[in-house]
C-alpha cells in the first residue's frame, strides 16, 4: 500500500498524442469523438483513436488529405503523418501513404 505522498511522486497526468507520433497509422483504425476546453474555457470537439492504451488526436485536416489520398488510391492501407510548427495557427500538417 503506497501513500499519497508516494503516489503523487509517481503520477504522470494522462496526456493526448498526436496522429504524427506515429511512425504509421491503419486506415481501419476506430475513431472516437472527443471533447476538450481550450485556455479560454470553451469545449471544443476532436477525434481521436487509441492503440495500446495510448490516445491520438487526428486534426481535421489529416482526415481530409486521408480523404484526397483515398479517393487517388482506394487500397491504402496505412499512412503517416508529418507535423511541423507549432501553435494552433503555426502547425502544418502532410499525409503521407505508405502502403
Amino acid at each position: 500500500m503506497t501513500n499519497i505522498k508516494d503516489s503523487a511522486s509517481a503520477y504522470i497526468p494522462a496526456k493526448m498524442k498526436n496522429i504524427a507520433d506515429l511512425p504509421s497509422v491503419d486506415v481501419n483504425l476506430e475513431l472516437k469523438d472527443g471533447e476538450g476546453l481550450d485556455d479560454a474555457g470553451k469545449v471544443y470537439k476532436y477525434k481521436y483513436f487509441e492503440v495500446d492504451s495510448e490516445k491520438y488526436r487526428v486534426p481535421a485536416v489529416v482526415l481530409g488529405q486521408l480523404k484526397d489520398i483515398i479517393e487517388a488510391r482506394p487500397d491504402t492501407k496505412t499512412f503517416k503523418v508529418k507535423k511541423s510548427g507549432q501553435g494552433k495557427e503555426g502547425t502544418k500538417y502532410t499525409t503521407i501513404p505508405l502502403s
